[in-house]
This record gives C-alpha cells, sequence and structure tokens, in this order.
C-alpha cells in the first residue's frame, strides 16, 4: 500500500482560471487526490493562509451555482482523479442550501465530503443519508468521544499527523496513534494532515501506516513555479516510497 500524497487548493483562488491550472498541477506533479476547498466568508478553523485563500475565492463567485460550475469543469478535466471537498457546515446551511447543495454535489458525482464547524449533527446525517461520505476528524489525543465517532463513521478518518496539546499515554507518536485506533476496531482509511509539509512529515505518515497524508498550505504556496511544485511532489513521493519499501 503506497500513502496517497493529497493536495488541497480554495477553488477559485486566485481567480477560477488560475486555481484550474493549479489543480492541473498538482495532477502533472503526481499528485493522488485532490482536496478542492469551497470558498467560505468565515473559514474561522483554517489557518490564516488557507483561510485567506477561501476568502478571496468566496468574493470571485457571484453565487454557489457558479462555484459548482467551477467545480463541475474541473472534475471534466480530471476525471480520473479521486477528489474530496472541504465544506464549512455554515455555508452548505445559508449559502448553497441543504437541499441545492446534495442536488448539484450528487449532480456532479462527488462523494467524498470533509465537513467542519458543524453547529450539530443535522447537515452531516442528511448528506450521509443521501448517500455521501463524511469524514471524522480525531484530534491527536485520541479523546474517547471522537473514537466512537470515528466507528460509526462511513467515511476516512481525518487523524490530526502532529501533537499540539494532550497525548494519549503510549501514544506519543503518529505510528502509535494509528496503531491504538486500529486496536480501537477503526477499519476505515486513514488520512493524516494538518502541519505536513517536509519530505521526512510524508515518511512519518507512510511509515505509520495510514493510507493518505494532507498537504496544504506548503504545498499551495509552491504552484507559482511549476518546475518548483514538481521538485517538492516529487520529494514527498521519493519519501513516501522509501518508508514503504
Amino acid at each position: 500500500m503506497k500513502t496517497k500524497l493529497i493536495g488541497y487548493f480554495s477553488i477559485g483562488y486566485p481567480d477560477v482560471e488560475r486555481s484550474m491550472e493549479i489543480a492541473d498541477s498538482y495532477v502533472k506533479s503526481g499528485i493522488d487526490i485532490i482536496e478542492i476547498g469551497f470558498p467560505c466568508d468565515n473559514p474561522y478553523l483554517d489557518n490564516e493562509y488557507i483561510g485567506n485563500t477561501l476568502k478571496c475565492a468566496y468574493n470571485n463567485f457571484k453565487d454557489a451555482d457558479a462555484v459548482f460550475d467551477a467545480v463541475d469543469e474541473l472534475l471534466k478535466r480530471h476525471a480520473d482523479t479521486p477528489v474530496i471537498l472541504l465544506m464549512y457546515d455554515h455555508i452548505i446551511r445559508d449559502y448553497v442550501g441543504v437541499d441545492k447543495f446534495i442536488e448539484r454535489a450528487s449532480k456532479s458525482g462527488i462523494k467524498d465530503i470533509i465537513l467542519v464547524g458543524s453547529e450539530d449533527e443535522s447537515v452531516k446525517d442528511t448528506l450521509i443519508s443521501n448517500g455521501f461520505n463524511v469524514s471524522c476528524y480525531i484530534t491527536y489525543g485520541l479523546p474517547d468521544n471522537e473514537i466512537e465517532s470515528a466507528r460509526n463513521s462511513n467515511a476516512f478518518i481525518y487523524l490530526q499527523a502532529k501533537p499540539d496539546g494532550n497525548v494519549r499515554p503510549g501514544c506519543e507518536t503518529l505510528a502509535q496513534c494509528v496503531k491504538y485506533l486500529r486496536d480501537k476496531g477503526i477499519k476505515n482509511p486513514i488520512y493524516a494532515g494538518v502541519g505536513i509539509s517536509t519530505p521526512d512529515d510524508v515518511k512519518m505518515v507512510a511509515e505509520a501506516k495510514a493510507e493518505g497524508c494532507f498537504i496544504g498550505s506548503a504545498l499551495l504556496k509552491k504552484t507559482g513555479d511549476i518546475k518548483q511544485l514538481e521538485e517538492y511532489v516529487k520529494s514527498l513521493k521519493d519519501a513516501r516510497d522509501s518508508a514503504e519499501i
């Protein structure tokens, strides 16, 4: 099993056509899965850099239909590349509308959703009942309530890759965290992310036997120079492959 490299970008940033070119460069460079950030007016859970790209993208579209038109164009250009759509709960509720989101996303063929900033479980439950796979986030400290939620998830697990506070005893490393989740009965794919930027980070994720590795800001910042981007992605792939020999 090779750990999949998952590359993030905000559709519509810095403008629609340039965001398409960014996605093109990801696929050309060897990124395995594209994570599409849906424009957001208040991306309060993201870091400043990613948050600013989402806010900029939000201002570049006249409405949610225009965003989905861009998503459809992207999917047409890269029909063989899996995608994950990152959505803020309030954007689905207030900007798109739950029913309209289900209609447009289903028509686009989107199945995998990262839902963040949830007010309650209602949107998540509605999406799942309509055939979407909604990921479950687990912080590095592996709280029991998050593990229980993940056990009932119908999609991949998004595992925080690096500690930023509490650490469960015996789970000081990412590999130990992944093993702990497996021992607790988590069978869904585990994708690790947050703070991943270097080849050593990717190697750590691969050695931990996580099925996927999210790269966000570090990858997006390389898109101004396609040669630099390709070299960077190659270094990540080499690090991953060295861990899986």
